[in-house]
Parts: C-alpha cells; sequence; structure tokens
C-alpha cells in the first residue's frame, strides 16, 4: 500500500513536460494547450449564460479595465523574458457576476469571473488588481491543466493498486487508505503549492501594471477578517491560510518592485 502511494509520488516529481516561465522549473502537464483550451472556453460560455452577469456600471468596467491591464504587464515580462507568443493561445475575458459569495476565478485561457461579494473586501480598483493578478497567474502557470494532470495520476495509483491487490478485504483498506492519504499527502499540498504561485506571480504582474504590491498583504487582513479568523487547519485545505498569506505577500512586495522597476515602473496607485 505505501509502495504504491511512494510510487505515485514519485512520478508526480518527475513527471513534467512544460516549463514556468516565471519560476524556470518543469511542471506536472499532460494536456497541451490545443485540448484543454476549447474546453476550458465552452464551460465559461456556459457558465455566463447560466448566471447573472453585470455588463453595465462602473464596477463591470473596473473589471475589465483592470484585467487588460494586469495580462497586458504579464505579456510585457513574458516578452522581455525570451517568451514572445506564450499567450497566442490565450483569449482573456473578465467578467463581474452579481453573487454574494466572496471569491474570484480562473479558467485555463485566461478566462476570469469576480462575483460582486468579493468587491466590499478588495474596496479599491488596486484591491481589485490583487486578486486579478492573482487569477490571471493560475492562467499563465498552466494550473487548471496541472491539477487534472495530477488528478490523473491520482486515479491512476487507484486503479494500480486495485490491480495488485486480490484479497478484498486488504483492498477495502488499501482504498481507504490511498484516499485519504494521496489527498491530504499529495493533492492538498500541491494545490496550496498553486495559491502561494499565484500569490507570488500575481503580486509581480500587478506592480509592473503600476499596482502597489504592498496592498498585497493589506487585502488579506481584510480577508482574514471577514472570516472571522475560522478556517480549516492549513494541511486540510487547498489553500494557505490566511496567515501565511499576509506574511508571504509582505515579505515578497519590495521583491515585486524591483521587478518593476525593471519596466521602468516606480510609482504605483
Amino acid at each position: 500500500m505505501k509502495k504504491v502511494i511512494l510510487i505515485l509520488a514519485l512520478f508526480i516529481g518527475t513527471a513534467a513536460c512544460k516549463t514556468n516561465p516565471f519560476t524556470g522549473k518543469k511542471v506536472l502537464n499532460f494536456y497541451p494547450n490545443s485540448q484543454i483550451f476549447p474546453m476550458a472556453f465552452a464551460q465559461y460560455d456556459q457558465f455566463l449564460t447560466e448566471n447573472n452577469v453585470v455588463e453595465t456600471g462602473a464596477d463591470a468596467q473596473m473589471i475589465t479595465s483592470v484585467g487588460q491591464r494586469i495580462s497586458a504587464a504579464a505579456e510585457r515580462w513574458l516578452n522581455a523574458n525570451g517568451y514572445a507568443g506564450y499567450l497566442k493561445d490565450y483569449k482573456w475575458e473578465y467578467n463581474l457576476v452579481k453573487d454574494e459569495t466572496v471569491n474570484a476565478w480562473c479558467m485555463p485561457g485566461g478566462k476570469i469571473v469576480f462575483y460582486t461579494g468579493i468587491l466590499p473586501i478588495t474596496q479599491t480598483e488596486t484591491g481589485v488588481a490583487v486578486v486579478m493578478g492573482h487569477e490571471v497567474a493560475h492562467a499563465l502557470a498552466d494550473h487548471g491543466a496541472q491539477r487534472m494532470s495530477a488528478g490523473t495520476l491520482q486515479q491512476v495509483g487507484a486503479v494500480a493498486g486495485n490491480i495488485a491487490i486480490q484479497d478484498e478485504r486488504t483492498r477495502n483498506t488499501f482504498n481507504q487508505a490511498y484516499g485519504l492519504g494521496s489527498t491530504v499527502g499529495l493533492m492538498l499540498p500541491f494545490s496550496r503549492s498553486h495559491e502561494t504561485e499565484a500569490d507570488r506571480i500575481g503580486l509581480q504582474i500587478m506592480a509592473i501594471a503600476g499596482y502597489n504590491p504592498d496592498e498585497a498583504s493589506e487585502l488579506w487582513k481584510r480577508m482574514k477578517a471577514k472570516s472571522g479568523g475560522q478556517a480549516p487547519p492549513e494541511f486540510l485545505s487547498t489553500h494557505p491560510s490566511n496567515d501565511t498569506r499576509i506574511a508571504n505577500l509582505a515579505a515578497w512586495a519590495p521583491a515585486a518592485r524591483q521587478e518593476a522597476a525593471k519596466f521602468g515602473v516606480t510609482k504605483f496607485e
């Protein structure tokens, strides 16, 4: 049982077929853009037809404006660092949806949604830029495809274990242990690493776009206050804790300013 989980973990750690331009590291990704983007675009379009999209007004315009500014900054960085054409298959879209959920999300290929429920937390355009930078970063780093790839490997490990174990009682025990172990030991840390990576990349590109990176940690202080401090233990969560994010973002802000200075950006909103 332990051997199957160990082999899967080893496979996840070594299987890689694409480089993250922002980190220079190989990443787990079995799905090319040509396969995953059309699926994501279709799902996004369906979501928009089934939800209340805010198409006019200052807030909707701000979401689009900030999104365009952040994605343009990302392209500037990519072009300057030898990744011209990296975004050729992306079709950026930014929509505000009327929903009290405090959330925003991004699908592969640059399809982004903000819920109106997060606007009282963002408060300002710069606050929106913090969240937008994070969501754009998920798209840039192919996190959606990586999660699908990891999920595929998790399923492969389960199938392999069930084939290898002949005894039914032992197989049932394996399935229980494997489900919990692969989720807590592999999938959740994998997800948290993506969130941390998106925080760091997002901070960098929001600074290049001219937004003050110091505001990122302040936004997460407001997120923490909104939650009332109620959250599952970090090791059982898909996201780092609020305190971890606050500390990380505050520590990374000076480096984000330095990166923005390379593009002539020294004043921030």
